[in-house]
């Protein structure tokens, strides 16, 4: 059987205008949450356009976030020293995916199971990469995420 119909998680989301939506409305949603608030006191106007970038990369779309930001190493910076908790962690996955529901994004299992894979993994390791001690590979490369990624073990 071949694979070579089947869209990426990217195409399948909607492209970077439902992810420009998702992240737009999600941090509105943040900027009223009592947990999550202080975490993004200080975000800028852009900051839900460059998450959108660095989602869309992720999910097999356009490398623009990595061409005008640095890729992997650059948001593996913007977690150095926030001391993120799992707490934390679980309302920002919780929030992102209530906000995917609001907006009536795919719910189809396979998808919502290949996004929430994305971010349990990716939100751990924003939050290992927030304690103190932490470092930036600068080699760090991207994350590329499919229909059924399985990573290996973590292995700081």
């Amino acid at each position: 059987m071949s694979n070579h119909n089947v869209p990426s998680l990217y195409e399948w989301v909607g492209g970077i205008d439902a992810l420009n939506r998702l992240t737009k409305r999600f941090y509105e949603h943040v900027t009223n949450d009592a947990q999550l608030a202080p975490v993004f006191a200080h975000m800028g106007a852009d900051h839900p356009a460059h998450v959108a970038a660095f989602l869309a990369e992720v999910l097999g779309g356009p490398t623009k976030y990595s061409e005008e930001h640095g890729g992997h190493p650059h948001m593996i910076r913007q977690h150095l020293n926030r001391h993120l908790a799992q707490d934390q962690r679980r309302r920002w996955v919780g929030l992102l995916l209530e906000t995917a529901d609001e907006l009536g994004m795919p719910d189809d299992p396979e998808f919502r199971s290949a996004l929430v894979g994305y971010l349990e993994w990716g939100s751990r390791l924003a939050v290992i990469n927030s304690q103190p001690g932490a470092t930036v590979d600068p080699l760090a490369l991207m994350p590329k995420w499919g229909w059924g990624e399985v990573k290996g073990p973590y292995v700081g």
